[in-house]
């Protein structure tokens, strides 16, 4: 259409020229035909130069021009290329995407390089697009932007290694549901954690899958709850090695959660109780009570070290024992309390020396079935000249192992029928009895247990025995009816113990015992 249109131009420029040239033919017919013939040249120039404008304003005016010279137009496609790409807009059916531009521009001048850097980019930007959308969880997104950057050649390595990551993903969320049950069957049955199967474990993969899901956000919640709940019903028992395991887990889980600072705060309060109720039974000479709550003070964590050498304290004290026993002749009772040093953190070169000792001791053919008569009335006599000594000083109970009392158990299990051994024992009997009495009006309770014990050990009458246990167990309650009154309850709680351990069925302590749960399930 285009070369009809410029053929009819041409023709109407000729036959202008052709009528204009006739017409100065006529008017110039006295000329000579030479000069006719120059003169006409100029103007026929003039006249055809005309039609060719006229004819290239018709032909670069329409696609033809744009077919013989496309630079102008691929420019403007790449730079509406350019502009698509930074609006994000990588992509669209009606042509308008950066996709479509740069390949317009490219079709129009493949030997220009920008288009086809352009579809690079746009390939990059889809990959990047596609992980974004997978981090969501959004795979029907990351999907369609995966298949974007591999049809336009984007590097292999990172679409194949992003399809496998989208593949893994989307096998774990088809799991989800199954995961979910699972974690919250296992919350119901208390099993929280300890494998891969239990709540928390379960919970933190479905987490690590989709951060945002709200029901196992929940769950979670909900089982770190009942665990430290847990700890605190631990606590309640003083059992501190399972209520720092459980606190531990939590933290595990979420270090920030909101019940850990109090049962943090509980956990210091009940390792100070046991602290304090293991240096009175250490006192008293109770080395496996002091020995119990020093190792739940250790559990709970709160100053080991000072926990450790408190233990070590009733490690010696088993050694001393040991050493009286020997001197005794007791070799059974001495290999007894040196076990009981040794399940302890006790000085390792006292160990070492107490082991020489026994097996020294063992060796001896002077053990207690094995002295002579002469022997056995010479450590008898050693014995009893000890005791009185110690006496003397006033050292009845203390210091463990050499003590009046313990040099005549040691007289006693030696020659128990001897008359010395007898008039001693009554004698610390009635010193005993006077002990205690004495200790009690004082309100001296610790002292007095220690007093009752010896007077008990040295066979004192039962039934008298028995009515002072009850009197010290009504002495214990009373001071724990006072503490509880004043919102001590963990020394509540200990006078509480104390007086259970002297008499079950002292009077007033049922009462007392339901008057403290109740206070305590309050301060809970």
């Amino acid at each position: 259409m285009v070369a009809a249109v410029g053929a009819e131009v041409v023709a109407a420029a000729t036959d202008a020229a052709s009528g204009y040239a006739a017409a100065v033919n006529r008017e110039r017919h006295s000329t000579t035909t030479a000069q006719r013939r120059r003169s006409r040249w100029p103007w026929i120039l003039a006249v055809t130069a005309l039609a060719f404008a006229a004819l290239a304003i018709v032909v670069l005016r329409g696609p033809l021009g744009n077919h013989l010279w496309p630079e102008a137009e691929a420019e403007t496609l790449r730079r509406q290329a350019d502009a698509a790409l930074a609006r994000g807009h990588l992509a669209a059916a009606d042509g308008s995407g950066a996709r479509e531009l740069y390949e317009a521009a490219m079709a129009l001048d493949p030997d220009r390089p920008e288009p086809r850097a352009g579809l690079a980019r746009v390939a990059d930007a889809a990959l990047q697009r596609a992980q974004v959308a997978l981090a969501k969880g959004d795979f029907e997104a990351a999907r369609r932007s995966l298949a974007l950057a591999r049809s336009l050649s984007a590097p292999r390595a990172g679409t194949d290694a992003l399809a496998e990551r989208m593949r893994q993903r989307e096998l774990a969320v088809a799991g989800i549901d199954a995961m979910l049950r699972d974690a919250e069957h296992a919350r119901s049955e208390g099993r929280f954690d300890g494998d891969p199967r239990a709540a928390l474990p379960l919970y933190r993969r479905i987490l690590e899958l989709q951060p945002g899901h709200l029901r196992a956000l929940e769950g979670r919640e909900d089982a770190l709850t009942a665990l430290l709940a847990q700890a605190g019903g631990a606590l309640r028992r003083e059992d501190t090695a399972t209520a720092a395991a459980k606190m531990a887990i939590a933290r595990a889980y979420d270090a920030g959660h909101a019940d850990l600072p109090e049962l943090d705060g509980r956990m210091v309060r009940v390792a100070d109780t046991l602290r304090r109720r293991g240096d009175r039974a250490l006192r008293d000479g109770r080395t496996d009570r002091a020995a119990d709550a020093y190792r739940r003070w250790r559990d709970a964590g709160v100053d080991v070290d000072a926990a450790n050498r408190a233990l070590a304290d009733v490690a010696a004290l088993h050694l001393a024992r040991m050493r009286a026993a020997l001197s005794a002749g007791r070799i059974d009772e001495a290999r007894v309390e040196l076990a009981s040093a040794s399940g302890l953190p006790a000085d390792a070169s006292a160990l070492r020396e107490a082991r020489q000792q026994l097996r020294r001791a063992e060796r001896r053919p002077d053990t207690v079935a094995a002295l002579t008569p002469t022997q056995r009335a010479r450590r008898l006599r050693g014995l009893l000249d000890d005791a009185q000594r110690a006496e003397s000083a006033g050292e009845w109970l203390t210091p463990p192992g050499e003590s009046a009392f313990d040099k005549l158990r040691a007289a006693r299990a030696l020659a128990p029928d001897d008359a010395a051994v007898r008039i001693a024992s009554v004698r610390m009997q009635r010193r005993a009895r006077a002990c205690f009495a004495d200790e009690l009006r004082d309100n001296r309770l610790q002292r007095a247990r220690v007093c009752l014990d010896a007077w008990a050990a040295l066979d004192g009458d039962r039934r008298t025995v028995a009515q002072s246990r009850r009197d010290l167990a009504g002495r214990w309650i009373a001071v724990g009816e006072e503490r509880l009154g004043r919102g001590e309850l963990s020394e509540a709680r200990a006078a509480h113990d104390t007086a259970k351990s002297l008499d079950k069925q002292a009077d007033g302590l049922i009462g007392f015992d339901a008057r403290l749960r109740a206070a305590e399930a309050v301060v809970r």
